[in-house]
């Protein structure tokens, strides 16, 4: 019998959540993402150590002032990375646009054409690159033009219908709604522990596939966030999956087999209306969990964002 990771990968895109090389050689996964959080684990990993050295000198001999010098790091780093990974990966790899801009469309449609330009430069085509943007009012906007240019995008930090539906509006190409998060949140709120059957992040997601189905829709939904393998065996079916390389050994260790708990049934095809973005505010405004979260996500790859930079600064001496 095959192992529960090669049967999950009859029914899904397995995508590795994670920067290593190694593990993501092991695992053979289809796409891969960096962020500032799996940049920070690169700067722990020996691999990786001669292209941050690279990366760096070159930036210590550019022109501008040191915050430009240390932002402009950030940048090719995650496309230096992301070009390693590209030559291991056949499909595409994710990289995120800075938290900071989460709420700025016109500076985030800018960032993203420089990474662009950065992958350009190394010979990496803009069809192996998403764009990684937060999934707020004005990323999605950003995600809209980018994608009208031909550059594709991956919409994360995801928790409520109305970011999801708006996705669906700005024809975005692929959208990572959390799992672990939103149990997460469900389990602080009422203290209760959840089955992969009545797991509300899990319920989110497969709510989240429903909508695409149903309405027609092009983008594709990559459930994101996970906690266990349950989790993630409870969405076999769903797109895509963004898995981290621990559950991912777990899945290649583990015999069994494993059946498509989601549906690519089609739905009548017919989207609903454009949601304004009055309506998009005050649906998500009525989801607690996802406020909640969206916000927090927000900050923490912020917080990351700030403790990445303080390691270059400390590294270009």
């Amino acid at each position: 019998m095959t192992s529960q990771l090669q049967q999950l990968k009859q029914h899904s895109l397995v995508v590795a959540d994670t920067g290593d090389l190694e593990a993501i050689r092991r695992y053979q996964p289809q796409d891969a993402t960096t962020n500032p959080s799996l940049l920070l684990k690169a700067f722990s990993l020996s691999g990786y150590q001669a292209l941050i050295d690279e990366e760096l000198s070159s930036v210590k001999a550019s022109s501008g002032s040191r915050e430009e010098q240390i932002k402009h790091a950030v940048d090719r780093l995650a496309v230096a990375m992301g070009s390693e990974i590209s030559a291991v990966v056949p499909g595409r790899v994710s990289t995120e646009v800075a938290a900071r801009l989460s709420f700025d469309t016109q500076a985030s449609i800018a960032k993203a054409h420089e990474l662009i330009e950065l992958y350009d430069a190394r010979g990496v085509s803009r069809d192996r690159v998403l764009i990684k943007l937060a999934s707020t009012w004005e990323g999605i906007r950003a995600a809209e033009v980018l994608e009208r240019e031909g550059i594709q995008c991956n919409l994360t930090l995801l928790f409520s219908d109305a970011q999801a539906q708006a996705c669906f509006d700005a024809g975005v190409f692929l959208i990572s709604p959390f799992v672990g998060r939103v149990t997460d949140w469900y389990k602080k709120e009422t203290g209760n522990d959840y089955t992969p059957e009545n797991d509300p992040g899990v319920q989110f997601v497969q709510g989240v596939c429903e909508r695409a189905n149903q309405g027609g829709y092009d983008t594709v939904v990559m459930g994101a966030s996970f906690r266990t393998t349950g989790q993630v065996l409870a969405l076999a079916g769903c797109p895509r999956l963004t898995i981290s390389p621990a559950l991912l050994e777990e899945l290649d260790a583990t015999e069994g087999s494993v059946s498509a708990q989601i549906g690519s049934g089609e739905g009548s095809g017919k989207p609903t209306e454009p949601l304004s973005e009055a309506a998009f505010r005050w649906g998500h405004n009525q989801d607690a969990m996802a406020n909640d979260k969206l916000a927090e996500g927000i900050r923490r790859f912020h917080d990351d964002q700030l403790e990445l930079e303080s390691l270059i600064d400390k590294r270009l001496g």
